[in-house]
């Protein structure tokens, strides 16, 4: 206490203190919690229903897919999901820390820029977007040259119902059967085709706009596209990343996670969603490509960022 008597301010994180963080959070997860059970009991009693049951039974949660799709998880697609894991991570961690950051510890500075200076958490993001950019081109090509974007891309409007019926079946918690190996489910597949094709563009699209390789002299691009829009979409977007990364992956370890975790990992499956129950190949790899991400989380810091950064510019404390 200080020694006039006055209580001492606690200390905050962000807005609150962290007591009132910890309440804030008991409230959202009882809140969160009620709705969650109200959304289920309401979905089961939706289901007793005899139209909304004949409506399931029309539509099972997916449709066939083209002849000519692809069957499995190619070797390519698991490494291009682990490196677009790996730069996500990264990108929703540099990113907050650059919305969060009061005083960057390092600012970096290119060679043919001297004008030019960034802090070393937006070189470090900045970096990051460029990588990701480079893994989703590759990631498109791949998709189109092999037959694959079939599985991501709807191809017959039974999707929307298909995909009303998945999420019936999700929110009553008699879950849909998942077989990813031969075909997703219809919510899946818009799920994937709103990321890859809507929320990946968008981010890069309005990430450009923030950052330093937006052309400054382009004094007409630059009035008719203000950088106060392209801030007002690249968090939504961000926040999209993060709430689709949490139910992928909870959904991934809930409804099968061995043989889940073999198809995108070591790109083995079957067309028996059976198979493969008990091999342990793609958990074993799963782990491993958790150690490579929370080293990469602990090692993002200025003492190991700024040694990379001086090879493409000069770092200076202020």
């Amino acid at each position: 206490m200080p020694a006039d008597g006055a209580p001492r301010e606690q200390k905050r994180y962000g807005r609150y203190t962290l007591q009132q963080w910890v309440g804030v959070s008991a409230v959202l997860a009882i809140v969160l919690g009620v709705l969650a059970t109200v959304a289920v009991l309401t979905a089961r009693w939706a289901l007793t229903l005899e139209p909304v049951a004949d409506f399931v039974q029309t539509f099972p949660g997916e449709y066939h897919l083209p002849e000519a799709a692809p069957v499995g998880i190619p070797a390519w697609l698991a490494w291009q999901h682990f490196f677009n894991a790996f730069f996500m991570l990264l990108i929703i961690r540099s990113g907050w820390g650059v919305r969060t950051q009061k005083k960057p510890p390092a600012y970096w500075t290119p060679r043919n820029r001297p004008e030019t200076k960034v802090s070393l958490t937006v070189w470090f993001h900045q970096g990051l977007d460029l990588l990701w950019l480079v893994n989703g081109a590759l990631f498109i090509v791949l998709l189109l040259a092999t037959g694959h974007w079939m599985r991501v891309v709807p191809t017959s409007l039974e999707v929307f119902p298909n995909a009303l019926s998945a999420l019936l079946q999700y929110m009553s918690l008699d879950w849909p059967t998942e077989n990813g190996w031969v075909n997703y489910n219809s919510l899946q597949q818009l799920a994937y085709f709103t990321t890859i094709f809507i929320a990946a563009p968008l981010a890069a699209i309005t990430g450009f706009r923030m950052s330093t390789l937006w052309p400054a002299r382009a004094e007409k691009l630059t009035r008719a596209y203000p950088i106060e829009w392209a801030r007002a979409v690249h968090f939504p977007v961000m926040l999209y990343f993060v709430v689709f990364i949490v139910v992928h992956v909870a959904l991934v370890l809930s409804t099968g996670a061995l043989r889940n975790l073999n198809h995108m990992y070591a790109a083995q499956g079957s067309v028996d969603p059976d198979a493969f129950a008990d091999n342990w190949t793609g958990f074993w790899m799963f782990l491993l490509s958790l150690a490579v991400f929370v080293a990469a989380w602990v090692a993002a810091r200025p003492i190991v960022l700024a040694p990379i950064a001086r090879l493409f510019g000069s770092v200076s404390s202020r």
